[in-house]
């Protein structure tokens, strides 16, 4: 398992690999990461960060109802603070996007998570977390949904877009709910639908991708009607935004109910598209559906070495969306970005919203 956090927020998201869990949060200005192999060996790489905040950092998520499997890391990691056996590393040279760091290990028991029969974890009544708005500064010209990635809550992005120069925006950040995640053996994490792995071959979650989309929708519906709406999101967070464009085109959810918002513009970072093999058929012959295929805006940004949601997925999104009559997709492709957002991807989602939405102006 690998966790990478910080005291401020950008991003979330895991995957499963055959030695253990890796999860990976690159978040801000303070990182650190802690990691456990097949063995039980554990790493933890931060820069200015005490173990002691590492800690309240990561009791500051499961207070706010994310991650909440981390408990079984803080009931390891606090012995080994309070008899000084975790030494306290400090780096002296951090950078947000190229940290410089330090490492050291120590040897520790890690129990896995108990699993249903056959591996597979069990369908329950979910509840949301809590949603975050960010008013706007300006003039209410547009309100965009934001989703975050796996693991993560609405917090976490709510103090990214808020400092982005676009004063015109009403940000809604609503949290995901904790469930058991396939791909962690039925850890419990924030997530907005269930994952058995990160493969093109992988099947969907369409009753967690419809609860998730159908939820966003609700979000928007009370919004006034001279309001444009948007949906955006990272990660797995981007896959369900991409699924909300699908929804919207066809006119209809993966359940036949119908689809409520009209979407003006959809943001995908470094994510995927849910259901894309299937996406021809769904889509089907209607005028209509293709229509609003055609006129609907979608930005996809992903970087050439993410090591969480590989660059082909991004890659291949954008063509089965073009493929499949969406004629006004862009595609955005960073060298040297893994699984995180940069200044350059935040600018050019500021530059893309304002011109599609018609916005007045950016703030300086």
């Amino acid at each position: 398992m690998r966790f990478v956090g910080s005291s401020e927020i950008i991003c979330v998201e895991a995957k499963a690999l055959s030695m253990g869990i890796i999860m990976t949060r690159d978040l801000g200005f303070h990182s650190f990461i802690i990691e456990f192999d097949a063995l039980g060996l554990v790493q933890l790489i931060h820069s200015d960060l005490s173990p002691l905040s590492v800690i309240g950092l990561l009791l500051q998520d499961i207070r706010d109802g994310c991650n909440v499997w981390m408990e079984s890391v803080l009931s390891h990691i606090i012995p080994l603070v309070l008899d000084n056996s975790l030494p306290l590393v400090l780096c002296s040279s951090w950078s947000l996007f190229s940290p410089s760091v330090v490492n050291f290990k120590v040897k520790m028991s890690f129990s896995g998570p108990s699993m249903s029969s056959g591996g597979k974890t069990v369908r329950r009544a979910l509840e949301f977390g809590r949603t975050y708005v960010v008013r706007p500064k300006g003039k209410h010209q547009a309100t965009v949904v934001w989703l975050h990635g796996l693991g993560d809550n609405g917090s976490s992005w709510s103090q990214l877009l808020e400092t982005l120069p676009l004063p015109n925006i009403k940000w809604i950040c609503p949290t995901a709910p904790t469930r058991p995640m396939t791909m962690f053996g039925g850890f419990p994490s924030t997530a907005w639908f269930d994952v058995e792995e990160l493969s093109e071959n992988a099947p969907d979650d369409l009753e967690g991708l419809d609860a998730a989309a159908a939820h966003v929708a609700n979000l928007l519906s009370t919004e006034p009607a001279d309001i444009k709406l948007g949906i955006g999101g990272f990660s797995m967070g981007a896959a369900t935004s991409l699924y909300s464009a699908t929804c919207f085109a066809v006119g209809k959810f993966g359940n036949s109910n119908p689809y409520p918002a009209n979407l003006c513009a959809v943001v995908g970072l470094s994510g995927w598209l849910p259901c894309a093999k299937t996406l021809k058929n769904k889509l089907g012959v209607d005028n209509e559906a293709t229509r609003r295929t055609a006129s609907l805006p979608v930005l996809l940004c992903h970087g050439k070495v993410d090591d969480v949601v590989p660059y082909k997925f991004g890659e291949k999104s954008s063509q089965a969306l073009n493929l499949n009559g969406f004629q006004d997709v862009t595609f955005k492709a960073y060298n040297g970005l893994g699984h995180y957002t940069i200044p350059e991807e935040m600018d050019e989602v500021c530059a893309w919203l304002t011109s599609k939405l018609g916005l007045e102006g950016r703030s300086s």
